[in-house]
């Protein structure tokens, strides 16, 4: 059996338990719950053929209080970037945390989701930047862990990419 440890990264309340909620147990709930410290969940895959154990480190939201410690990525074969695309500024948040996520761990497999795609209305980050992100060779998600629109996607895509390397 592979096992593979992915974290989530990204700024507080973008919903990067709620992901992890969806993929492991396709479930959702409305109750915000601040992750302290990390939670760890697991749930077994196949990815082209070969079972892999996914290990998700569900770590606490970075703000102006808190800086995410580095020492919670070691070991991880690949990362999330989880940003809320109804606040802007946690697209700032999540390439700082990439910049420092390379510096601790090296290149590895990452993915940056744009979460919240249920609420596309209020949402302050332009298709346009997604497509120049794209452009600039990063891998773009829209996810909605409400929904679960493109979250199991997100998941299997980064296994496959942290599986190449």
């Amino acid at each position: 059996m592979i096992k593979k440890k992915i974290c989530m990264l990204g700024a507080f309340s973008v919903g990067k338990t709620s992901l992890v909620q969806q993929f492991v147990k396709s479930m959702f709930s409305d109750k915000y719950l601040t992750t302290v410290g990390v939670k760890i969940d697991k749930k077994s895959v196949a990815v082209n053929g070969k079972d892999v154990d996914l290990l998700l480190w569900d770590i606490y939201g970075e703000d102006e209080f808190q800086k995410v410690k580095t020492s919670y990525l070691r070991g991880a074969s690949g990362y999330f970037l989880v940003i809320d695309g109804t606040r802007k500024k946690t697209l700032d948040t999540a390439f700082d945390l990439q910049k420092r996520a390379e510096a601790a761990v090296g290149s590895i497999p990452f993915i940056l989701l744009f979460n919240k795609s249920d609420l596309t209305d209020e949402w302050e980050i332009e298709d346009e930047a997604l497509e120049d992100l794209t452009r600039d060779g990063f891998t773009v998600m829209k996810t909605s862990a409400k929904t679960g629109e493109m979250v199991e996607e997100a998941f299997l895509s980064l296994a496959e990419k942290m599986l190449e390397g």
